[in-house]
């Protein structure tokens, strides 16, 4: 065990990742993981397809021990919307750990390489099942209150009475908007003071102004009646 071995394993990943390993040093190597982006998720199927970048550095006792695991993202790539391996780093790497413990003494890098694929994209997933059962709770609580509106209110003894004491509160107030108004409008109408009554024209005025014909004089008017008027007689 020891070097032959690891010498071994690096043959065997080179048949199996021809174009996405490359060596670093003797002990040391870099293999590319694309991931298949979640189906369910639109912003997923629009960017870039994630890819991760696992270096494998071999101690001396490998397999005896455990190999040395870094991870890291292309240079320049884009950020993926549910994924982002400088913050997903140690998570991914410490999913690693039970995976190790059950092959320590064996080669180990395919089976690694394999659960780092399924770790991340299964984090992908829940990632965007979360959003989908956000999104889900947010239609459902719309939808939800939307209803409220046609259901109107339960009416039990306790909303009764809430309704009652409320609509009787309005009525005084309206009772007393109106007494209030109706004041105004009396104090209002005696600032004016008392109407003048319309003077009435004796017969003598009306006779003096020509606004008199026969019938409108009465025995009052008769009295005043200046007495040459009276002896005026019409001729022929």
């Amino acid at each position: 065990m020891g070097r032959e071995d690891q010498i071994e394993e690096r043959e065997v990943l080179d048949s199996i990742f021809p174009e996405e390993i490359t060596d670093v040093s003797d002990t040391s190597y870099r293999i590319s993981i694309t991931l298949d982006a979640p189906d369910n998720d639109e912003q997923s199927q629009e960017a870039e397809p994630p890819i991760l970048i696992l270096q494998v550095t071999y101690p001396e006792e490998y397999p005896d021990v455990a190999p040395e695991l870094d991870l890291t993202a292309p240079t320049n790539a884009p950020k993926h919307p549910r994924l982002d391996i400088s913050e997903d780093r140690d998570r991914l790497l410490e999913a690693l750990q039970p995976t190790i413990e059950e092959n320590m003494g064996m080669a180990m890098v395919f089976t690694l390489v394999s659960a780092l694929k399924e770790s991340a994209e299964l984090l992908m997933v829940e990632r965007v099942n979360a959003v989908h059962a956000v999104q889900e709770m947010e239609a459902a609580k719309a939808e939800e209150e939307e209803n409220r509106k046609f259901q109107g209110t339960a009416v039990n003894r306790e909303t009764f009475l809430e309704w009652l004491d409320k609509f009787k509160k309005e009525m005084e107030e309206e009772v007393r908007k109106k007494r209030e108004e109706k004041e105004a409008e009396e104090k209002k109408a005696n600032k004016k003071g008392p109407v003048k009554e319309e003077k009435k024209l004796t017969g003598k005025q009306l006779w003096e102004r020509g606004l008199a014909g026969k019938a409108d004089f009465d025995e009052e008017y008769e009295e005043t009646m200046p007495a040459a008027v009276d002896k005026m007689k019409i001729t022929a």
